[in-house]
């Protein structure tokens, strides 16, 4: 029997279907979870605007995927988000399944930088506004309301403008030299690429997007944005995993 539970009128639709078979005991949990959390969300507004396509570049790991997942069920509740495309191009066939059980597009491509996949996700991507986050990162409560309201006003003003979240270490990670080396990093140079992007569809294209060949692409194009035209959201995001 397959059991699903999905929320329509937006393209990122959440199901779950009984596979014990093909996912572990703690991903099916997750899963689980997720599904919970849209049954007691609101439905979507079908009036409501749908502008987001969310890009998730991946390495092959379910967990941190489903991670991410389970913190954007929300936003598709609430009608921001039109699709999840989680990019791939490790070939084991995980995220792919991954993708499958939870209703989002996956996205195969040749490469193995992150700019490839980055670049890869941008060009199927079908809404007006693209939101990267790396695969682990789980947004914290509130950046519904501030990503509605940044679009807003990016499209009132006229003028481009990209953001980024607010970079916070999870409680649970360990303190190594490491990280306090990338604090310092993210205070001398500004954001970096696990703070994710925000970012209209046009202004991506104008700018060139992430160069698909080149190392660390995700610096490259926040120095193309530059201090102007970028914003630093109050909303934070937490890597796991």
């Amino acid at each position: 029997m397959t059991h699903l539970a999905a929320m329509t009128g937006c393209g990122f639709t959440i199901a779950c279907r009984s596979a014990a078979g093909k996912l572990h005991s703690a991903t099916l949990r997750v899963y689980d979870n997720i599904i919970r959390t849209l049954r007691f969300s609101r439905s979507a507004d079908p009036e409501a605007s749908i502008m987001l396509s969310v890009i998730i570049p991946t390495d092959g790991v379910e967990q941190t995927a489903v991670a991410t997942l389970a913190a954007l069920v929300p936003g598709a509740a609430a009608g921001v988000i039109r699709e999840v495309l989680l990019v791939d191009g490790t070939r084991n066939g995980v995220i792919e399944r991954v993708a499958d059980v939870a209703g989002c597009r996956f996205i195969g491509f040749e490469g193995s930088s992150q700019g490839a996949a980055l670049a890869a996700g941008a060009r199927q991507a079908r809404s007006p506004w693209l939101m990267f986050l790396p695969a682990g990162a789980v947004l914290e409560t509130g950046w519904i309301e501030e990503t509605t309201q940044f679009i807003q006003a990016v499209a009132t003003s006229g003028r481009d403008r990209a953001a980024v979240f607010r970079y916070a270490r999870s409680p649970y990670a360990n303190t190594a030299l490491r990280d306090i080396l990338w604090a310092v990093a993210r205070k001398l140079v500004g954001p970096l690429g696990d703070q994710g992007l925000l970012i209209a569809r046009e202004h991506y294209d104008r700018i060139g997007g992430y160069p698909p060949h080149a190392r660390h692409s995700e610096a490259r194009l926040l120095r193309r944005l530059g201090r102007s035209s970028r914003t630093m959201l109050r909303s934070r995001i937490v890597m796991v995993g």
